[in-house]
């Protein structure tokens, strides 16, 4: 490792954004060790301990989940455990070649709250009142910034780089038979869109997004491009994009959050795409649906995503085995005819439980992960470029891209009950609100119901890309 980051240094990183566990910041110096490189820092909760210190990595029963991969159960800290995890365990599912996981970086307490102090304003408010970065760890995971291209020798300096960052989501409906009678929802309506309606209701989005996973996993050309133009139009926080690793549109979700304009992103695009005026946005839609069509990733990752088989119903009750506790979904349940539906879980092998439940916390970063495939002419690289290439018809350009698996957190153990506490308020909420809607009887289906009652926050200028999409 290099001499440790201290407090002077945090002037050299600005934010790039974050998810639940981690800020994430971009270099903007000089220095050759960081440059194109990015730096992902724990986050606390603050209705948590004072501060956690890193060191405690692997509680007892995650050791029996995770004891079949070399180092993870033996790491000293949790950010050493976490790495691992990504190298041992989602490398080879999602492939080594989408995959960075990364180097630590010594850090001083002075850096983690300089850094802290510096970003405070630039941070969602729902986020800044959820948590705040760890000042108590040794190091910080530096990877490489998947929003732009390495520097290629003899490049012409107007090159420039677009990069898209997605947040897919579940891409598939479950099946399983542990799913209750009164759930069975859940396997006509993606949880992504169910988890919209509570979402609304709780303010933290403003509008409802017309996404659905299953648009963008369909592996068929229509299905992706009516994804990416239902992101367009909502991105929250599954969409955003760069240009040279510069954020030209989309924000990091929440009502009030704001996002960079429809305009600047038309205007981001001219640099890149070949088009008549107006048409900037239409080819660079036409050139993600193109990618992602070609790459055949999103088989990969829907193919992790199905580790889950059993659905959190059904997952649950192994948790509960596992850590020698009592099943409180039976007990609070009860009932001969409920227990009947998950005793052949109960009187599995202890080993094929430990298989349901690691699949299961496997499946949920797979599902919580983000892609970041990033474009760039090939007219003005080495013909000789490792990177895949892609055919953009109506500008008659080719692009090289590389497509990058961001985000793979380790899910807790512990989060199993909150997961399955989670899901069923999705789902209550739900179908609650499709009773009141069918009460209201105003001829109006539920996703258009919701759609009026959420019209009156438009995000991102998204009239301009109705205009565009009519």
């Amino acid at each position: 490792m290099a001499a440790i980051l201290q407090a002077k240094d945090a002037e050299e990183w600005t934010y790039r954004g974050e998810g639940a566990v981690n800020l994430v910041l971009a270099y903007c110096g000089s220095s050759p060790q960081f440059v194109g490189k990015v730096l992902r820092i724990q986050k606390v909760p603050n209705d948590g301990p004072e501060f956690e210190n890193g060191h405690s990595a692997l509680v007892n029963h995650e050791s029996l989940l995770w004891g079949k991969f070399e180092g993870i159960v033996s790491a000293p800290t949790k950010e050493i455990a976490e790495q691992l995890y990504v190298q041992k365990v989602m490398c080879p599912l999602l492939g080594s070649e989408h995959v960075d996981s990364g180097i630590h970086v010594l850090v001083s307490r002075g850096f983690l709250e300089a850094v802290d102090n510096k970003v405070l304003c630039q941070r969602p408010s729902w986020r800044v009142d959820a948590a705040r970065v760890n000042p108590l760890c040794d190091s910080v995971l530096l990877i490489a910034d998947h929003s732009v291209f390495p520097h290629v020798s003899g490049s012409l300096k107007e090159d420039f780089c677009v990069s898209v960052e997605i947040k897919p989501k579940g891409g598939f409906l479950p099946i399983s038979e542990f799913i209750a009678e009164e759930n069975a929802v859940k396997k006509r309506i993606t949880r992504f869109k169910m988890h919209q309606a509570l979402k609304l209701h709780q303010g933290k989005i403003s509008q409802i997004s017309k996404y659905d996973p299953l648009d963008l996993f369909s592996g068929s050309k229509d299905g992706i491009q009516r994804a990416i133009k239902a992101l367009l139009l909502t991105p929250q926080n599954n969409f955003r994009v760069f240009l040279n690793g510069s954020l030209i549109f989309g924000g990091m979700g929440g009502a009030a959050d704001s996002t960079r304009t429809a305009q600047s992103f038309h205007d981001g695009l001219k640099h890149v795409i070949s088009a008549k005026d107006g048409m900037h946005v239409k080819g660079f839609v036409d050139l993600l649906t193109e990618t992602i069509f070609k790459s055949g990733l999103w088989n990969r990752l829907l193919e992790v995503q199905k580790l889950d088989a059993i659905d959190i119903e059904g997952a649950i009750h192994a948790y509960y085995d596992i850590i020698f506790q009592p099943c409180v979904i039976c007990r609070q349940r009860g009932g001969n005819k409920f227990s009947a539906r998950y005793s052949s879980i109960h009187s599995m092998q202890r080993d094929e439980k430990v298989k349901i439940v690691r699949d299961y916390l496997i499946s949920a970063t797979a599902k919580d992960l983000s892609m970041m495939i990033s474009f760039r002419s090939k007219g003005n690289m080495d013909q000789e470029s490792p990177y895949r290439a892609v055919f953009l018809e109506s500008s008659k350009q080719t692009f090289c891209y590389k497509a990058s698996f961001i985000d793979l957190d380790m899910k807790p153990l512990k989060k199993m009950e909150y997961y399955y506490e989670l899901d069923q308020q999705i789902v209550k909420h739900y179908v609650q609100m499709v009773k009141d809607t069918d009460a209201l009887d105003c001829g109006e289906s539920t996703q258009e119901s919701l759609k009026s009652r959420a019209c009156t926050s438009v995000e991102t200028g998204s009239e301009f890309f109705v205009s565009l999409f009519a």
